[in-house]
């Protein structure tokens, strides 16, 4: 099978790390319509979410006593060499750069502000950027108590450049870029205390119905209720029945 290009500062994989897998498929599987379908990795199986016939994602096991949460996959052409710059630029390591046969190579990260995320390059490319049906991740926030830390770290580390929005009350909005000017993450400093860390969102086609379907599954709380932002979408986010933090959108049609 012929191998797709790497997008290199795409966010193009996204895992749920629980104490709890079972409880995890089945909130996300009747919140979202995913499936999971079991995959040999060396050794091991992984528990891969499908959306349609698609990889999204994953459900993994946490280390014991770590927090459950969503962990994101940053594409990189080599995960040796943007390990070591992240490094340079001030991230933590969590996991070294490891080979995950037959699917690729990957490496942890937490960046100077405190968010957890990873480095992936995959064996056979990344989906091409495009339309992305209901059920699949299209977009990935950052929460961050120092965004001036923040984005001098990732434009260091990863060669992103950023524009600004003015939100007004909100403060100011910087969108990621990567080297070809394609938007690729949010980036902002919230008003209010929040932990530092990364907020994947998940295309639904009712924003409404499906925050109202979380809650009536056990979601813990919304983190905001479903909510219009102007020439982007509806949006709304939650703390899911385990204590991870998930988002959803309806975009506005392009």
């Amino acid at each position: 099978m012929e191998k797709t290009p790497h997008l290199p500062g795409k966010f193009i994989w996204f895992e749920h790390v629980s104490n709890d897998i079972a409880k995890a498929r089945a909130f996300y599987e009747q919140l979202f319509g995913w499936h999971v379908e079991s995959m040999p990795m060396g050794n091991q199986t992984y528990r891969m979410l499908m959306n349609g016939d698609g990889g999204v994602g994953g459900l993994c096991a946490a280390e014991p006593g770590a927090a459950n949460h969503w962990i994101s996959y940053l594409s990189v052409d080599d995960v040796d060499t943007s390990h070591r710059a992240a490094l340079a630029a001030g991230a933590k390591e969590t996991l070294p750069p490891t080979d995950f046969p037959p699917v690729g190579r990957g490496s942890g990260l937490t960046d100077p502000t405190g968010a957890a995320f990873c480095l992936w390059t995959s064996a056979n490319g990344d989906v091409p950027d495009g339309d992305v049906p209901p059920g699949g991740f299209v977009w990935n926030e950052l929460s961050t108590p120092d965004a001036k830390t923040a984005l001098a770290f990732y434009e260091r580390a990863f060669g992103y450049t950023h524009d600004t929005m003015d939100m007004g009350e909100q403060g100011q909005y910087h969108l990621l870029k990567s080297a070809n000017g394609q938007s690729r993450a949010g980036l902002y400093q919230p008003q209010q205390p929040m932990p530092s860390m990364w907020l994947p969102y998940v295309h639904v086609a009712d924003c409404d119905t499906s925050a109202a379907k979380a809650q009536s599954l056990g979601a813990r709380q919304m983190l905001f209720p479903p909510m219009d932002v102007p020439n982007v979408g509806r949006i709304a986010a939650l703390i899911d029945p385990l204590g991870a933090a998930i988002a959803m959108i309806k975009p506005v049609p392009m």
